[in-house]
């Protein structure tokens, strides 16, 4: 694990303490600065995942029109 995963994983947590804490979403949210539906993901990926379950998984969608023609990669290599 990444230390930028490590510190997403654990602001995230930093927010959902704070809520069990303080039992109001909306405050906590407004004072860490996210968005109620972004912390109900962060909690629903939680509590199916764990820790884990808070690491930003969004694959980058390939674009093959970005993509350099096969022989001509083939000339570079």
């Amino acid at each position: 694990m990444t230390s930028k995963e490590q510190q997403d994983i654990d602001r995230k947590l930093k927010v959902l303490k704070y809520v069990d804490t303080i039992k109001y979403i909306s405050k906590a949210c407004r004072y860490f600065g996210v968005s109620r539906e972004a912390f109900y993901q962060w909690k629903r990926a939680y509590l199916q995942g764990g820790e884990k379950g808070l690491i930003n998984s969004k694959p980058c969608p390939e674009n093959p029109t970005l993509r350099i023609p096969a022989d001509i990669e083939e000339k570079i290599i």
